[in-house]
Order: C-alpha cells, then sequence, then structure tokens
C-alpha cells in the first residue's frame, strides 16, 4: 500500500465512512483507535474478516484512488469557475 498515511489522516471521516460501506462490521470505535493508521486498519479488517493482505490492500487502495479522484474534481471545479469569472 503506498498511499500516503498524512493524506488519509487529513481526510479521515471520509475514508472512515467508506471503509464501513465496504466492511460493515467495522465499529466507529474501533476504526478510531487506528488513528487512520493504514497498517492498524488492514490487522483490523484482517483479524474481522479474515481477508489477505493482497485483498484488503486492493480495496483501500481503491478507496484511497476514489477520494482522490473527488479532491481533485473539486479543485479543478473551482479553477474552472474561477477562470470564467475573471474574464
Amino acid at each position: 500500500m503506498d498511499f500516503n498515511k498524512n493524506v488519509i489522516k487529513g481526510k479521515w471521516l471520509e475514508f472512515k465512512g467508506s471503509l464501513k460501506k465496504t466492511w460493515g462490521n467495522l465499529t466507529d470505535d474501533e476504526l478510531d483507535k487506528t488513528e487512520g493508521d493504514v497498517k492498524a486498519i488492514g490487522g483490523l479488517i484482517q483479524q474481522r474478516y479474515g481477508e489477505k493482505e493482497d485483498s484488503y490492500g486492493r480495496k483501500l487502495e481503491d478507496i484511497y484512488r476514489g477520494l482522490e479522484e473527488k479532491k481533485d474534481a473539486a479543485v479543478d471545479s473551482v479553477k474552472d469557475k474561477l477562470r470564467r469569472d475573471t474574464h
């Protein structure tokens, strides 16, 4: 898993919501105890669901990529609006 742990911590609420959609048996309390640490989240998923690292790792990366794409789209939208407003 090569995504940045600090970025995950910055987007924690959004990321946590996606985790709960994917792995519904994880509780807010359990996830909060991981403090956004990707390895701790992976250990929790492995313990609760018995998933192997390559399986949950791909899912975590997909969630992260989805959040990044939403962020990029929002930034592009703001830039476009600013360009239109200045011309």
